[in-house]
């Protein structure tokens, strides 16, 4: 009877033990779970958005040249009312002379960074970049025209053959050819402050950062959508050009580090209903 009792009480025993050692497996299944859809996220977030290793990566090789359309000219500097001053092209020598000294288009260095509203930019952490040093490009053109006119952004080229429209390109293949969708080039008003951002090869997906942004249809149309500011006849205007690599750009990934970049930008006169004028 004794030995039934004890037997009786020490399967009791192991059934409490079995019963007390379950939660702690079941804390270790679910931890491990945990562990897991978190390496997953830090995984998707480590691929799809940002250079991982920011301080080594590059965008190499960024030429600029601006055309401007007929009875339109633009130049690096403010020369009042005289056109004479003024031309039909921006160089990299002009835009050069605006940049620190020891600073060149020939081996500036873009690093990922946002903006919302294509003036401030940003960096993964929140800190606020300078222009011109290893973050974005920041320029100034003043354009000016013999009579007042919309001034629109063109992919279209101003005379047959000139090969001078609105692109942005690379020479990279494959996934370094991603890098075209990460730029953002916007233009400020100086005078209103409005600014307008162009993302080439835009796609139908949501915008990033809270931008608003436009791409050149194709073939070129000119719309309220394409406008960069306005000029009164022989008033230039100062318009603050920036550009930049978006870090929250679904392709500004590692594999878009060390690619190089082309940027042209061409612009175009209309009148208020969008006809150029020529």
């Amino acid at each position: 009877m004794e030995r039934q009792n004890n037997q009786h009480e020490s399967n009791e025993t192991k059934t409490a033990c079995a019963v007390s050692r379950k939660p702690k497996g079941s804390v270790r299944t679910k931890v491990s779970v945990a562990l897991l859809f978190l390496l997953i996220f830090s995984m998707i977030s480590a691929t799809f958005a940002w250079f991982t290793i920011s301080e080594f990566s590059s965008v190499n090789n960024m030429n600029i040249s601006i055309g401007s359309g007929v009875q339109l000219f633009i130049s690096g500097e403010d020369h009042g009312s005289d056109i004479a001053l003024y031309s039909k092209e921006l160089t990299n020598e002009d835009i050069n002379a605006q940049l620190p000294e020891g600073v060149s288009l020939d081996d500036f260095v873009l690093f990922p960074v946002t903006s919302k509203n294509g003036r401030e930019m940003y960096t993964q952490g929140g800190d606020l970049k300078a222009a011109n040093g290893n973050s974005y490009l920041e320029f100034t053109a003043y354009l000016i025209s013999t009579e007042s006119m919309w001034v629109h952004l063109t992919s279209e080229d101003t005379e047959a053959g000139a090969n001078n429209g609105t692109k942005v390109a690379t020479t990279d293949t494959g996934a370094r050819a991603d890098i075209v969708k990460c730029t953002r080039v916007s233009f400020t008003d100086a005078e209103s402050n409005k600014t307008v951002i162009y993302e080439p090869g835009k796609t139908n997906g949501a915008d990033v950062a809270g931008q608003t942004t436009f791409d050149l249809p194709s073939p070129m149309k000119l719309s309220d959508s394409t406008r960069v500011c306005y000029l009164e006849k022989m008033t230039p205007k100062k318009v603050v050009i920036r550009i930049w690599i978006d870090g929250e750009d679904p392709e500004c990934d590692d594999d878009v580090q060390l690619s190089n970049l082309q940027v042209r930008l061409n612009f175009r006169g209309t009148d208020e209903n969008n006809v150029p004028v020529n």
